[in-house]
């Protein structure tokens, strides 16, 4: 079989687009955000479009999850009010009644979800909102560089499959 540039090109641009997984990314975000707000608890929430509706797409809490954030964002009516919500959310901190401290900021630049990045386990400042509102629009930009290059892959995936012989 003759060498065949074409091939080879497209071979190594699909292995190195294709390098990114999604799931990875996304868990990658969640720890960044946790660290810059100085905290173990971290994720994001997506939004459905007729803003009706919000569900956790990805929840990072350390092991036992001693604040009991994951219960805390299905019963608390947190959710509901991120799918009305345009402006970051912030929550206080109050242990005894059960309140981690939570802090959620729109994640811009997504092209057609809303999804917000939030943080949770303390009490939250102004600083920390103006802090986490400059860090969602870095992981909004990642996500749809990723979202970008998986639609690279399958347009390169269809140069080569209907490239001629």
């Amino acid at each position: 079989m003759p060498y065949n540039r074409v091939d080879v090109a497209m071979r190594e641009l699909i292995s190195a687009f294709s390098g990114l997984e999604a799931a990875d990314l996304v868990d990658r975000l969640a720890r960044a955000a946790a660290a810059v707000a100085n905290t173990s608890y971290a994720g994001f929430v997506r939004v459905d479009p007729q803003r009706e509706e919000a569900r956790p797409m990805y929840v990072l809490v350390p092991p036992g999850d001693p604040l009991r954030v994951r219960s805390w964002l299905a019963e608390s009516g947190v959710l509901k009010e991120l799918a009305y919500a345009v402006e970051p959310v912030r929550l206080a901190y109050d242990p005894g009644v059960g309140e981690p401290g939570f802090l959620a900021t729109p994640v811009p630049a997504l092209s057609c979800d809303h999804v917000y990045v939030w943080v949770a386990g303390r009490g939250f400042c102004d600083g920390d909102e103006h802090l986490l509102s400059r860090y969602a629009i870095a992981a909004g930009r990642a996500l749809e560089a990723a979202s970008g290059l998986e639609a690279a892959v399958r347009l390169l995936r269809g140069v080569r499959a209907f490239r001629p012989a």
